[in-house]
């Protein structure tokens, strides 16, 4: 029997999820709890084998709840069982420690279907979830290209992008003309575009400049 603990604070949520998993050959629902510190009271008492976790409770949301759960009890599986898609949500959650991601729009069958394989040590995300993560894998893998300026290039790239010519940015930098050109030079060359009005689109498209 999989050992659940169940943390809601919608009454109604946990009787009807707890009954319906409780209907299932290999499940059982050991406890309940209505807010996150009695979640993870019990949790660390009990040691269920899974624990379904919602995100907004009183006293101690589920976020902290997950992460005072796995501190005292790393072994212990979490499952995010929640409403909340937004990023602030989502990857708080997962770098807490929960195993896997629910929406409570799922349907019953498919909670338990996560059940199963979380308890059999698998990762369980809804396809928004994965879609996010992957999002978020890419972004930080990208590498930009002005990522390579030195910080005086950056300046003089947000000079020229405020319409400076070069004589002004040379001017205002208290450096030769001949250097600003070397700079803009570079900026050109490491931003991959041919002239400065380019590189100026370059700078508003990248949100170097607002």
């Amino acid at each position: 029997m999989i050992k659940i603990l169940f943390a809601d604070d919608h009454e109604m949520v946990r009787i009807g999820v707890s009954a319906y998993l409780s209907s299932q050959p290999d499940m059982e629902v050991v406890a309940e709890a209505d807010d996150g510190t009695t979640a993870v009271q019990l949790a660390l008492e009990l040691r269920p084998d899974i624990i379904l976790m919602d995100l907004v409770m009183k006293e101690m949301d589920g976020i902290e709840a997950t992460k005072r759960i796995i501190a005292e009890w790393p072994e212990a599986k979490i499952i995010i069982v929640t409403s909340f898609l937004d990023d602030e949500k989502v990857y708080p959650a997962l770098e807490a420690g929960a195993a896997s991601y629910m929406l409570k729009t799922s349907k019953a069958e498919e909670i338990a279907e996560a059940i199963r394989a979380t308890y059999k040590g698998q990762t369980i995300l809804e396809p928004e979830v994965t879609g996010k993560i992957m999002n978020r894998m890419r972004a930080k893998q990208e590498k930009h290209l002005h990522d390579q300026l030195t910080e005086r290039e950056m300046e003089v790239l947000l000079m020229l992008a405020q319409g400076k010519t070069n004589q002004e940015i040379a001017d205002e930098l208290f450096i030769s003309l001949k250097t600003v050109k070397v700079h803009v030079s570079n900026i050109l060359s490491k931003l991959e575009v041919q002239d400065r009005t380019q590189a100026v689109i370059y700078a508003f498209k990248h949100g170097l400049v607002k």
